[in-house]
């Protein structure tokens, strides 16, 4: 387990440590769930005194509540259509419905090098289980890394609707030190059956407070389960582990830690394999991925924005590599706190640090950035036209592109705006 912290990010992009907090966050996967069902008799009898106090004025109360909720009607959009339900019970219904069959259940088998009591180095296979979204007709499924890490043997998909698909490969992971936990997979063969694709949201539109639902394959044995909650933060920097533990034989695997940045809150509960799985906007579209889970607290949980993903997809599809764009540039999201210590002009984007040392570069030689003229000591405050700030880093910016696209800079440099042009780089 490790604390929350805000790590530095390299776009290449990275922003520099600030004060850590204390949540312990781990990777909900779970191959052996085990599910407790308890009521304390303090709380059947809170239930009951409510009940009781409440009963004079809760027939008249529930009328009236019952009456609003018949007469307000809620609008949501899922995909093309427009739907109309009579409360919010019904629209998450409704969205779920929708989204179960683009939603699928993972399992994998990993093998991966244990050490027992004496010392001795042997091979353990384990198996676990996450979720999934189709993002393609033809079986591309988007899921996080730590569902299928490195050393996975072998993958099986069940659908929404119960079949086994076991012809699955791995498209590609990004890299255990990248901040994105994320994989793309391919069913090879869908047997016949039609893959649904889910409809991706803007991830920069959400605003805390606005609902959500997720869905996953929960404890690793309830598929597709559904729960709602509401976005409580975003541009959250953790540091997460999968967890270490010992079989019956004594054998010890390594604990896997890693530092996700710019991380979606929320109080949509997300169980431990739920890993890979949609969180949901109140349109039915998926603006976000769930990936990590604060353990030592009561419904907080982490998921990647969607926008951060979306070059990656669009590059897979249409070219069917594993490639995300690279600016190559190290930053400090800019606070008015920082922007006084360093005497810039300008509160907001992303601050390039002057100390451009050999072993930590602030513009990476040769990279995209450098070529295009951008300097240590430089603010970029906007890419092409989108503004950077606490919502909106630069990498989540770039990450929206593919490797290749030209992008346009506006950079503050003193007390100039300068408008640079760069072609980015692949960070395969």
């Amino acid at each position: 387990m490790a604390d929350i912290t805000n790590e530095p990010k390299l776009s290449v992009s990275t922003k520099s440590p600030k004060s850590p907090k204390t949540i312990t966050i781990t990777l909900p996967k779970l191959p052996r769930p085990r599910v407790k069902h308890l009521i304390t008799k303090g709380r059947v009898f809170f239930l009951v005194l409510t009940l009781l106090i409440g009963l004079g004025g809760g027939v008249l109360g529930g009328w009236i509540e019952h009456s609003n909720y018949q007469g307000a009607l809620l609008n949501a959009t899922t995909g093309n259509n427009e739907i109309h339900v009579s409360n919010y019970n019904s629209l998450v219904s409704t969205i779920a419905q929708k989204l179960d069959p683009s939603v699928v259940s993972i399992n994998a088998t990993t093998t991966t090098q244990g050490s027992n009591f004496f010392g001795y180095t042997q091979p353990i296979q384990s198996q676990s289980a996450g979720t999934g979204i189709i993002i393609s007709s033809n079986g591309l499924v988007l899921t996080n890394r730590h569902v299928v890490p490195a050393g996975t043997t072998s993958l099986s998909i069940t659908l929404s609707n119960g079949t086994v698909l076991n012809n699955v490969s791995v498209v590609g992971r990004t890299a255990s030190t990248d901040s994105l936990d994320i994989a793309i997979l391919r069913i090879n063969n869908a047997q016949g059956q039609t893959l649904v694709p889910a409809t991706l949201g803007d991830s920069s539109q959400m605003q805390v407070g606005d609902g959500v639902i997720a869905i996953g394959n929960a404890l690793g044995q309830f598929q597709n389960t559904v729960t709602s909650g509401i976005i409580s933060g975003f541009g959250r920097n953790i540091q997460a582990s999968s967890g270490g533990g010992s079989n019956i034989f004594g054998f010890n695997s390594s604990t896997n830690s890693e530092n996700l940045t710019d991380m979606f809150q929320t109080d949509a509960a997300i169980n431990e394999g739920n890993s890979g799985g949609p969180l949901v906007n109140l349109n039915g579209q998926v603006i976000g991925v769930n990936t990590a889970i604060a353990s030592n607290s009561q419904n907080i949980g982490f998921a990647i924005p969607i926008n951060e993903v979306k070059g990656l997809i669009k590059e897979v599809i249409t070219t069917g590599k594993f490639e995300r764009p690279l600016l190559g540039v190290r930053f400090e999201l800019l606070t008015p706190e920082l922007a006084k210590q360093n005497n810039l002009s300008v509160n907001s984007g992303a601050y390039i640090p002057k100390n451009n040392n050999s072993s930590t570069p602030s513009v990476v030689a040769g990279s995209a950035a450098a070529k295009a003229g951008v300097k240590p000591g430089d603010v970029i405050t906007q890419v092409d036209g989108i503004s950077v700030n606490q919502k909106n880093d630069l990498t989540m910016i770039i990450d929206q592109y593919e490797p290749g696209s030209k992008v346009t800079l506006t950079v503050v440099r003193g007390a100039k705006t300068l408008t640079l042009h760069a072609t980015l780089g692949k960070l395969s």
